[in-house]
């Protein structure tokens, strides 16, 4: 026995000896996984975890962004474990995606192009080819059945893609005509309320706004970075956890201030407030901070500006609620000039009247 026992050592130590030739010193950090990343979870500097095949270490406080990340706050450590097998059920027999359903992580659905993907995070609905923070490319086996042809794009719009193209010539590849689609599930009463005229008005306004705000959809973020530091409003309870300088202005309507993060992050159930670089990493999400504010905020005024446009108070109504305290009531008249020509050009493509009540 103790001579089989020789041999086995004698044997164990020859094939460590030829791994050790052809594996690489970095290999050790492949020789175990740390805890798996969980969306819920709160990570702090130092704190390792494991996501697909590899293990990651936290630089800094973080909540929600799955590793590797996008804003830098994650370490890779190297591969651990060999790579993490597929979901069960790799065959092609997943549902379509619909957009405004919710999806928790893990779900795979079939999209429009006949393509799979898999949810990377908890979401409710968004375009795969758009918000790829929140879904990854997925390859399964198999033919999908015939009787479960790819879904059409469900998202309908009083603005077709070639006026929107035909509004923004010049616009950042980053605000897609598909985001702002995938943006509508949100809230689906805007540009749908009342009649044909008055879905083109709001849309048109809301758009003229859009305009104005960054330069014909150019900037994603606010130009002047030291405004940065100031839109942290420390006396809010819950405070600036994503840093003093990181709610500057971002998206279509320029969303910014930690509390217009918070908010609009809870309406949207999105992590806003610890990851707001989703506005300007994700155009369905940038769309949707947009259409919130539209939707939901009076900001300066007296109404939303969705109340504005389907009640017949008029644009300059939406003027006041984005940025009146500034421009109306004689503050900066030009500016005031710029939206009302943008507005007034707008309609003229979706070929409706401008209305009354046109400036603030």
């Amino acid at each position: 026995m103790s001579r089989l026992r020789a041999l086995a050592a004698l044997a164990a130590l020859t094939l460590t000896g030829a791994l050790l030739a052809v594996i690489p010193s970095t290999a050790a950090s492949a020789a175990a996984c740390a805890t798996p990343w969980q969306s819920a979870a709160v990570y702090t500097s130092g704190m390792q975890v494991s996501h697909n095949g590899r293990n990651y270490q936290a630089k800094w406080w973080t909540q929600s962004e799955a590793p590797p990340g996008n804003t830098g706050v994650w370490q890779d450590l190297g591969a651990c474990g060999g790579s993490t097998p597929p979901p069960s059920g790799s065959t092609c027999n997943h549902p379509n995606w619909i957009a405004g359903t919710w999806y928790p992580a893990g779900s795979i659905v079939r999209y429009t192009n006949g393509r799979y993907y898999i949810a990377e995070h908890d979401n409710p609905g968004y375009d795969p080819i758009i918000s790829t923070w929140y879904w990854d490319p997925y390859t399964c086996s198999g033919t999908p059945p015939t009787s479960s042809p790819p879904p059409t794009n469900p998202g309908a719009f009083v603005v077709s893609e070639a006026q929107f193209n035909q509004m923004f010539p010049g616009r950042n590849s980053f605000y897609t005509y598909s985001g702002l689609i995938n943006a509508l599930s949100a809230y689906p009463a805007f540009a749908r309320t009342g009649g044909a005229t008055v879905q083109r008005q709001e849309a048109a306004a809301f758009l003229a706004n859009v305009y104005h705000e960054t330069g014909g959809l150019v900037h994603i973020v606010e130009q002047n970075t030291a405004n940065y530091p100031h839109y942290c409003d420390s006396g809010q309870s819950y405070g600036c956890p994503a840093g003093q300088a990181a709610y500057y202005g971002r998206g279509p309507i320029q969303l910014s201030w930690n509390f217009n993060y918070n908010a609009a992050g809870n309406a949207l159930g999105l992590p806003l407030l610890t990851n707001p670089w989703l506005v300007q990493n994700d155009a369905a999400v940038a769309w949707k901070t947009a259409i919130w504010y539209w939707m939901t905020q009076n900001g300066p005024g007296t109404m939303t500006a969705h109340h504005a446009m389907v009640t017949g108070a008029g644009f300059g109504q939406t003027i006041r609620s984005i940025n009146g305290s500034i421009e109306c009531n004689g503050g900066n008249p030009a500016q005031v000039q710029n939206r009302v020509t943008r507005y007034q050009q707008f309609v003229g493509i979706l070929g409706v009247p401008a209305g009354a009540n046109l400036y603030c």
